[in-house]
């Protein structure tokens, strides 16, 4: 059977994994407009689903943190290896390992909490003039028809996304917390081109680069539904090895503060001559 194109497909198909022994998934792989490479937030989204398959449905995630190693294929499906670290009294911890026929692709560990009524602060907040998502002078970078986007450039020459679902998401919070952890991974990487002094600003500059996500965590602070418009404020933190640091809040455009990410990403100069490649 050929892989889908993410366009043919409900994004509620990629979260339904099958059983393939204990605590072990498989999921689809899909295709996706780039090629054949596969989007990091799919395998991180349902890495998390395989690892919220372990636990108490009262028991959200709180923090996940992932390494990607290697390049997923879309020409296979995607086994989920779930070990079970600690089931405490009041959290719960998995790792979860991602494989291919050519060995692991992501590394993922996540915790979860039971549910506390205890004090909730926010602080961030929705920074004073926002263009607001449906500016029509806004880039729009959106693909699939599954993932909308528009880029937004702050009077500080700081930038953001406005990103949402196009998708029915349903009731299961655990189903909202994968997508989100979707969309998170499609907001960091041109934070962290703009701090190279060969990076234009725009879109076409990605041929310059060598990129690629190296990292991911999110930090899930209140419930969400992902097709809702969230603005993600990536801020970078410089470039360093070939390594550029980007964090954000994800605040819905309601002003709810619903995530926190940070992720280090792949800043490598295209050379000139294959040698240098």
């Amino acid at each position: 059977m050929s892989t889908p194109r993410i366009h043919d497909i409900e994004f509620g198909e990629l979260l339904q994994l099958e059983p393939h022994g204990p605590d072990t998934y498989v999921g689809i792989a899909a295709r996706y407009p780039w090629g054949g490479r596969l989007f990091g937030g799919q395998v991180v989204a349902q890495a998390l689903r395989a690892a919220s398959l372990t636990v108490p449905a009262d028991r959200p995630a709180h923090s996940l943190h992932s390494y990607f190693i290697r390049a997923g294929s879309n020409e296979e499906p995607i086994r989920y290896e779930v070990e079970r670290l600690r089931d405490g009294r009041s959290f719960t911890t998995r790792q979860v390992v991602a494989r291919q026929s050519g060995g692991a692709i992501l590394n993922l560990s996540v915790s979860f909490q039971v549910v506390e009524d205890e004090v909730d602060a926010q602080i961030a907040v929705l920074p004073a003039g926002l263009p607001w998502h449906d500016d029509p002078t806004l880039p729009d970078h959106s693909w699939a028809g599954l993932l909308e986007r528009k880029a937004t450039f702050l009077a500080d020459g700081t930038m953001g996304y406005w990103i949402r679902l196009n998708a029915e998401m349903g009731d299961d919070p655990a189903d909202h917390q994968c997508a989100l952890a979707f969309m998170s991974d499609a907001a960091p990487s041109r934070a962290a081109r703009l701090p190279h002094p060969d990076a234009a600003g725009d879109v076409g500059d990605r041929r310059l680069f060598q990129g690629a996500s190296l990292d991911h965590s999110v930090w899930f602070q209140r419930p969400t539904d992902p097709s809702q418009w969230h603005w993600f404020d990536t801020r970078s933190h410089g470039l360093n090895g070939g390594r550029g640091l980007v964090t954000g809040d994800v605040i819905r455009a309601d002003g709810l503060h619903a995530a926190t990410i940070a992720q280090e990403v792949l800043v490598r100069r295209v050379r000139d001559s294959p040698a240098g490649q």
